[in-house]
């Protein structure tokens, strides 16, 4: 199996390549607007031809560079089907699997962060977007957030065995990967009764994301500036303040 995770400095956000070592068919999670080139460099020195560009939920901190790596490889966009998205190739429910090459990956719905939060598998390994997080679980205050359903979801994530993997979209303190172990342990919101969590999540006063004006419309679209009515200048200063 081949598997790469690369990290943009700007917006904290984890990209993970994953490819079929026979075959080279690959699939890419949760890429940045700005980074395409990195990315179609690193699916090019691994040999891979790119199936399927997935998004675990419509980002509001960064644009996914989805819509630019999709016109230079010619990959399907996959997402989770209660994104609503309506640029989507396949869009993805409880159960549904992405095959490339000899590999599975498979989806699970973990609404909570947003509505259309999906969580996807791959051998040992969990994609968790922004639903658990290092030590930390992704924010309900906004676009479509229950703290009630982020605490269902994470109960999902963690019905998984101890050795399982926690990759998360986001990292902010220089930390790369997890387990379903090391979070039951040291991730202080997964102590909570569910009461707790809720009370705690409802609680905290967050500031808004700086470029949710510019990421969620854009990335309602798949990453289509102009469809979205986004001129290419804000989009290169949401990527690089």
């Amino acid at each position: 199996m081949i598997f790469k995770q690369l990290f943009d400095k700007e917006t904290s956000t984890l990209t993970y390549i994953l490819a079929d070592a026979v075959t080279r068919d690959a699939v890419i999670i949760d890429p940045v607007f700005g980074q395409e080139k990195r990315d179609l460099a690193a699916l090019d020195a691994l040999g891979a031809k790119l199936k399927y560009i997935v998004e675990t939920h419509v980002h509001a901190d960064h644009i996914t560079g989805a819509r630019a790596i999709k016109d230079a490889t010619n990959a399907k966009f996959s997402a989770g089907k209660a994104t609503g998205l309506s640029c989507g190739d396949v869009m993805l429910e409880e159960g549904d699997i992405l095959h490339f090459g000899n590999e599975v990956l498979y989806a699970m719905s973990t609404p909570g962060h947003t509505d259309g939060c999906t969580t996807y598998r791959w051998k040992d390994r969990i994609f968790t977007g922004d639903t658990v997080l290092i030590d930390a679980c992704g924010r309900t205050d906004f676009q479509q957030g229950s703290a009630e359903k982020l605490y269902n979801s994470i109960q999902k994530i963690m019905a998984y065995s101890d050795e399982h993997l926690i990759y998360p979209a986001h990292d902010y303190n220089n930390r790369r990967v997890s387990s379903v172990s090391q979070e039951k342990h040291s991730n202080p919101y997964l102590q909570l009764d569910k009461a707790a969590f809720i009370e705690t999540m409802d609680g905290l006063k967050l500031p808004r994301p700086a470029k949710i004006d510019i990421a969620v419309p854009a990335n309602e679209y798949c990453g289509n500036a102009d469809a979205a009515g986004i001129d290419t200048s804000k989009i290169a200063h949401a990527v690089s303040a």
